[in-house]
Parts: structure tokens; C-alpha cells; sequence
């Protein structure tokens, strides 16, 4: 039996063992599922604080029960975390779902794909099965990933150990889809790969979608997320149209989606956040040129993206001039901070550059948002680190002249805030009409 066969009747009997790389948002739902289908798991992270908290079956991730961790790790013999990447020898899969963010320069962050092939390349066994998860520009997995790990394993990929390329699909708090139920497309680097990947997937989710390569695989993401980063720009730009017009946006849309053909709803907001959408496209970008050739399209939709923020800002501002007042000085409340509704996840998240531009406009600026207690340590807005949510029973005139709103959270009575102050800025069209309350 060669080393194929020999993985695929242990991915078929549950009995390999499956390393997650990188415990965040994407690795830790991958984990839990793994577990409970009944695979031997291997939990790692250079944070070791997640680490103590997986072994003691809490959770750090709001939409993620700690009663799942406690049955995936706490009470299964079978599964474990750790900061020790040397217990990637005991694994038959290693899945890698790493962080791939922008630089400065809003080139391609390559830092975790590259440590981490660099941690794991000593401890890769003959007959493995390395699958990397994180969204990345066409050719990162063959490109970069691959020569590390057979220079520092002196093994041959396609030859000693298997490798595919599965981009991650999470919709966090998304009630409808989860890990198991959103189909998992796979690209290998030669067919036994490719059939590898998709034996390893198909054991814990619905449905796997093989496609030829890993670099079509990695092309397959970055179409999803740039399809939404265009339609999003999209429905900004009509927004800030129809404003002018004295047309409602959201009306709009709800009318026009009830076509049932043709059409879908896309929605309108303060800007992009999240790990994806702001920052995918330009991978895309950056490697085109080394083709010679221009993204003009995702381009501009990057730029009516990104100047939502000052769009706000302006509209506060234009509202505030009515009422006789300037943005100096004003009390401003900022309701929500994660990038999106009913997650604690404020990565890239708009409500970041809005409070920014606003203190150096001289407002006087705090946040409210009951999923994310404090403000959490980022080497881009360091400085606004530690700072707390202002508490429900404060949000009144007393406190604050106006609010902004900017996450659409279901467990907050975004009407009563806007009832409490005098004026308030609704950006995601949620509120009840009135003369204290426009649309931006």
C-alpha cells in the first residue's frame, strides 16, 4: 500500500491525526467540527492564553459557545491545544489558518505563511497531508509555502507529503451556514493531492469542490470576496446619490429585491471591515502586476470603499451645523465596534478610522458595544487601546449630543439611543424616521 492509500484509509477510519494551525476565527470552528466527527486533534498557537483557554473549555470568540470547545477539547481524550509545534510529527493533516493582512503599503503581509512554514517544516513526517486555508494571492502555496517546507523537512511535495491549497469560508454568526454546511472548494498540487484534500474535507463538511490546481483554488476566494467588495462600492456610491436626491437607499433596495430574478441585495455602511473584504482584493492587485496589467475596476471600488468614513464624518458634520453646532467639542457616541452585526470581531472595522478622523476634528468621542467590552490591543490603533464601552444606562442628553450608528447589532435597541441624544447618524438605515435622526 503507498503512503496515499495508507492516508486514505486512515482519513476514511477517523484515525488520522488532524494539527490546526492558528486558533482564530477560521482554525478553532475547523478544530471543534474535526472533533466532533470523531478525528484525533491538535490544537496549535503561538498565543499561549488561547491555549489555557481551549484546555480549560472556554471560549474567546463570542459566537462560539464554550460548551463546544468544553466537548472538543476539555472533555475529549482524543483532542488537545498547544504552543509546542513539535507535536506536528504526530499529525497525518495540518490545516494553516494564519493571518494574511496588508502592509503599510497595502502589499501582501506574507509574515505568517512564512514563520509559520518555518515552524512546522522540521516536524513534517513522510505521508502528511498540509493544507493552507488563508486567503492569499494565486501561487503563495507553491511560491512561498512549499519550498520552505521541503527545505527545512528535506522531503519532496508530491513525492513524501501531500499539499492543497482549501481557502476558508466562515461567515461568523451567519445562522444559516456553518463550518459543516458551506461546501469546501480544494486545489491540490498534483492529483493524489487534491484527492487527499478532498477525502480530509469531505469527512467533516457537506459537500468538497475540486478544482485543478492550487493556485485556481486560491483565485476562487479572492473572486468571492472582490464580487463583494465591487457590489458593495456599488450601493455606497448610490447611497451617498440617492442622499442628494432625498431618495431612501434602503427603501430602494428592499423594493428592488423583491424581483426574483437578476438581482442581489447588497447593503450599504460606514466602510469595510473584517479580515476579508478590505484586504483581499489587493492581493489580487499586487500580483497582477506582475502580469503588466491594471485592476482599475477593484481599484475604484477599494477608493468609494475606503472614503465612507469621511462621507459620515461629513454628514455629521453638515447636521451638526444645522442644529448651530461644530464637530469640536461635541459628544459623540460611536454604537458598535465589531466590523459587522452580532460578532465580537473588530478587525479593519470603519467605526476604527471614524473615531479617529473625529478626535482630531476636536469631538469629544466615545463607543458603545455590548459584544466588545474593551478596546483590544492592535498595532494599528494602539493608541486607542484599553479604552472601555460607555454603559447603557449613560447613552442620554446628558451625556452625549450625538450618535453615530454604525453596527447593526440585534440585541441593541438602536431606536431607544436614538430617543436618548439629540441627534443621531444612522448608516446602516435601522432607525425610525424622524427629525433627530438621518441617514448617511
Amino acid at each position: 500500500m503507498n503512503i496515499k492509500e495508507q492516508l486514505l484509509t486512515l482519513i476514511k477510519s477517523r484515525k488520522a491525526t488532524v494539527g490546526v494551525v492558528g486558533l482564530g476565527y477560521v482554525g478553532l470552528p475547523l478544530l471543534i467540527e474535526f472533533a466532533k466527527k470523531g478525528f484525533p486533534v491538535i490544537g496549535l498557537d503561538i498565543d499561549r492564553k488561547k491555549v489555557v483557554n481551549l484546555d480549560k473549555g472556554a471560549s474567546y470568540i463570542r459566537h462560539i459557545p464554550a460548551s463546544a470547545v468544553k466537548s472538543a477539547i476539555a472533555d475529549n481524550s482524543h483532542a488537545s491545544a498547544t504552543t509546542d509545534f513539535r507535536k506536528i510529527s504526530k499529525c497525518k493533516a495540518v490545516i494553516i489558518c494564519v493571518p494574511t493582512p496588508l502592509t503599510e503599503h497595502r502589499d501582501p503581509d506574507m509574515s505568517y505563511i512564512v514563520n509559520t512554514s518555518k515552524a512546522i517544516a522540521p516536524h513534517i513526517k513522510k505521508g502528511q497531508v498540509i493544507s493552507l486555508e488563508s486567503t492569499t494571492y494565486p501561487g503563495t502555496t507553491e511560491e512561498v509555502m512549499i519550498p520552505i517546507l521541503e527545505s527545512g523537512s528535506k522531503l519532496k511535495a508530491g513525492r513524501d507529503f501531500f499539499v492543497c491549497f482549501s481557502p476558508e469560508r466562515e461567515d461568523p454568526s451567519n445562522p444559516k451556514y456553518s463550518t459543516a454546511t458551506i461546501p469546501k472548494v480544494v486545489g491540490g498540487i498534483d492529483k493524489a493531492s487534491q484527492e487527499v484534500g478532498c477525502a480530509l474535507y469531505g469527512s467533516v463538511v457537506v459537500k468538497t469542490v475540486p478544482v485543478s490546481s492550487c493556485a485556481a483554488a486560491e483565485a476562487t476566494k479572492l473572486v468571492e470576496n472582490i464580487f463583494r467588495s465591487i457590489n458593495i462600492a456599488m450601493v455606497n456610491e448610490l447611497k451617498m446619490i440617492f442622499t442628494a436626491m432625498g431618495i431612501d437607499i434602503w427603501e430602494v433596495i428592499r423594493a428592488a429585491s423583491t424581483k426574483p430574478f437578476g438581482y442581489m441585495p447588497f447593503y450599504p455602511g460606514p466602510g469595510l471591515g473584517g479580515h476579508c473584504i478590505p484586504i483581499d482584493p489587493f492581493y489580487l492587485t499586487w500580483k497582477a502586476k506582475e502580469y503588466g496589467i491594471g485592476t482599475k475596476f477593484i481599484e475604484l471600488a477599494g477608493e468609494i470603499n475606503t472614503s465612507m468614513p469621511d462621507y459620515v464624518i461629513r454628514m455629521t458634520a453638515d447636521a451638526l451645523n444645522v442644529r448651530g453646532k461644530s464637530i469640536k467639542g461635541t459628544r459623540i457616541l460611536l454604537v458598535g465596534l465589531a466590523y459587522k452585526q452580532n460578532v465580537d470581531d473588530d478587525r479593519e472595522s470603519p467605526t476604527y478610522i471614524i473615531w479617529e478622523k473625529l478626535n482630531k476634528l476636536g469631538a469629544k468621542v466615545s463607543y458603545y458595544d455590548p459584544y466588545c467590552p474593551v478596546v483590544r490591543p492592535s498595532r494599528e490603533h494602539s493608541q486607542l487601546a484599553g479604552i472601555k464601552s460607555a454603559k447603557l444606562s449613560n447613552i442620554n442628553r446628558k451625556n452625549f449630543d450625538c450618535a453615530i450608528i454604525l453596527t447593526a447589532h440585534e440585541c441593541v435597541d438602536h431606536d431607544k439611543i436614538a430617543k436618548g441624544v439629540q441627534l443621531t447618524v444612522d448608516t446602516r438605515g435601522i432607525c425610525k424616521e424622524g427629525s433627530h435622526v438621518i441617514r448617511a
